[in-house]
C-alpha cells in the first residue's frame, strides 16, 4: 500500500514542491513505487517499518506525491514546510536532493525544479543589487553591460594583467573579470593584482568618463574569501566574483552575510555545474540551481548564450533567465514550476562563452537588453588586438540598437570589419 502517494493531494502556500524525472530500476514494479520510495527516503522514511514513527510525526510531516505522469516519467512531491531549516539552503538540499540518488530503485534521477513557499523564500536576502541596483551603478540603463575575461586565463603576472584590463576598457567595453581558476598564483598574487587593476580602472574612468568594473574572483577557504572581499572592498572595489558550486552552499550563504554591509555586488560563476546539470536525465537543472543562487543572493549569473560554444538549448536559457529576473512565475507540469519571489531582488543574467562581435545581434534577439555579455577570445582574439576587440564589440551593439546590420555598419568601423573578416 503507497502511504505517500495521494494523486488527490493538492499543494497549499505552506507546501515546498519539487518536480523529478524518474527512471525506475527493471526491478521496481511501476512510477508509483518508484515515487514512493523516493518521497519516504527523502523525508521522514526508511527501508522498513520503525517503531520510532509515530502517528502525529507522520501526521505532521509526511510528503505527498500528488503528480505522476508515467508518459514523461515525471513525479511532484510537496514537503511540508517544518522538514526544513528555513535559512539552511544545504540541509533543504541534503532531504530532496540527498540519499535518494543512491536507491536501487530508480536507475535515473534528476531534480527538474523547486517551488519554495513564501515562509523559506523570506528566510534569505536575495541579491543585494539586483538588475536595478547594478544598472545604478554602472550608469548603463538600457543597452546589455559588456565584458571580458583577461585572457590567457592564468600566466599573466599582476601589471600584465591590469593592462589587458585597461586595453579592453579603453576600447568601450564596461566589466573585465577574472577567469574561474584565476585567484591568487605564485606569479599573480591576489593582493597586488587588486591593487594595479583599480588603478588602472581608474585611470580609465577618468579618460573616458564611463564608470568601468573589475571583477576578482575570491573564490577559496571561507575565511580566506571574506579577507579577500574585505581588501577589494578596502581598495576601492564594487564587485567580487565567487565559483558557486566548487565553493558549496553553505560558504556561499556565508560569504553573502558577510558583504550585507558593503557596497559590493556578487557576480556568480557557474563553473563545474555541468557535472551534474548537463545529463537530462539525471543530477539537477541549472534551472533549479539558479533559483537557489537567487535565494541565497547573487547579483549576476551564468545562465547560458544558447550560441556559442557552451551547451545550452534555447528554451532551458530563456526559462532560467525569466525564473531569475521575474517577480512571479506561472509554472506548467512538465518544465517548471510556479514561483512568487516576493521582495527577492531579480538576478542580472550573464551570457558568456565562445562569443565574438558577430554574436551580438542573436544575443539581443534571444535574450534582450537586460544582460551581461562577456567576451574573451572573441575580444583579445581580435586581429587588431585587445583594444580593437573592445570595439568591435561595442559597434556591434551600437549596430542592432541603432536598427542597422552588422556589416553596414562595419562600412565605416575598421574595427568591426576586421571582426567580421575573421570570423565570419
Amino acid at each position: 500500500m503507497a502511504e505517500y502517494v495521494d494523486l488527490n493531494y493538492r499543494p497549499d502556500e505552506d507546501d515546498l514542491v519539487v518536480m523529478y524525472y524518474v527512471e525506475k530500476a527493471p526491478e521496481c514494479k511501476n512510477l508509483e513505487q518508484a515515487s514512493e520510495e523516493i518521497a519516504k527516503e527523502s523525508s521522514i522514511g526508511t527501508w522498513t517499518d520503525i517503531s520510532t514513527m509515530s502517528v502525529e510525526i507522520a501526521r505532521k510531516l509526511k510528503p505527498s506525491v500528488f503528480h505522476i505522469d508515467p508518459k514523461n516519467n515525471i513525479i511532484q512531491i510537496a514537503y511540508k514546510k517544518d522538514l526544513f531549516e528555513a535559512d539552511n539552503m544545504s540541509q533543504i538540499l541534503s532531504a530532496i536532493a540527498g540519499n535518494i540518488y543512491g536507491m536501487k530503485i530508480i536507475n535515473k534521477l534528476r531534480l527538474l525544479d523547486i517551488s519554495f513557499p513564501r515562509d523559506i523564500v523570506n528566510a534569505y536576502k536575495g541579491p543585494k543589487f539586483g538588475i536595478e541596483g547594478i544598472r545604478k551603478l554602472t550608469r548603463i540603463l538600457k543597452r546589455p553591460l559588456l565584458g571580458t575575461i583577461v585572457k590567457p586565463k592564468v600566466g599573466l603576472n599582476e601589471k600584465e594583467h591590469a593592462k589587458v584590463c585597461g586595453e579592453a576598457w579603453s576600447g568601450g567595453l564596461d566589466i573585465v573579470k577574472d577567469d574561474e581558476n584565476l585567484t591568487s598564483m605564485n606569479f599573480n598574487k591576489f593582493e597586488k593584482r587588486i591593487e594595479e587593476t583599480l588603478k588602472v580602472r581608474d585611470t580609465l574612468e577618468n579618460q573616458t568618463g564611463e564608470k568601468k568594473i573589475y571583477m576578482p574572483n575570491v573564490t577559496a577557504k571561507l575565511n580566506v574569501m571574506k579577507k579577500r572581499a574585505d581588501f577589494v572592498v578596502k581598495n576601492g572595489g564594487e564587485y567580487i566574483m565567487v565559483d558557486v558550486v566548487t565553493v558549496g552552499i553553505s560558504a556561499l550563504q556565508e560569504i553573502r552575510d558577510h558583504v550585507e554591509d558593503k557596497d559590493v555586488a556578487i557576480h556568480a560563476h557557474r563553473a563545474m555545474h555541468a557535472a551534474f546539470t548537463r545529463d537530462k536525465t539525471h543530477g539537477l537543472t541549472m534551472l533549479s540551481l539558479a533559483k537557489i543562487m537567487r535565494m541565497i543572493g547573487m547579483d549576476q549569473l551564468h545562465t547560458g548564450t544558447i550560441v556559442g560554444k557552451m551547451e545550452g538549448p534555447k528554451r532551458e536559457v530563456v526559462e532560467i533567465n525569466e525564473v531569475i529576473t521575474k517577480q512571479k512565475i506561472t509554472g506548467n507540469d512538465t518544465s517548471f514550476l510556479s514561483q512568487d519571489w516576493g521582495k527577492l531582488k531579480p538576478i542580472l543574467p550573464v551570457a558568456s562563452g565562445g562569443l565574438s562581435p558577430l554574436h551580438i545581434p542573436d544575443l539581443i534577439e534571444l535574450l534582450g537588453n537586460n544582460m551581461v555579455f562577456q567576451f574573451g577570445g572573441g575580444c583579445h582574439g581580435h586581429p587588431g588586438g585587445t583594444i580593437a576587440g573592445a570595439k568591435a564589440i561595442r559597434q556591434a551593439v551600437d549596430a542592432v540598437l541603432n536598427g542597422t546590420t552588422l556589416v553596414d555598419h562595419a562600412k565605416n568601423n575598421i574595427e568591426l570589419k576586421k571582426a567580421i573578416e575573421k570570423w565570419d
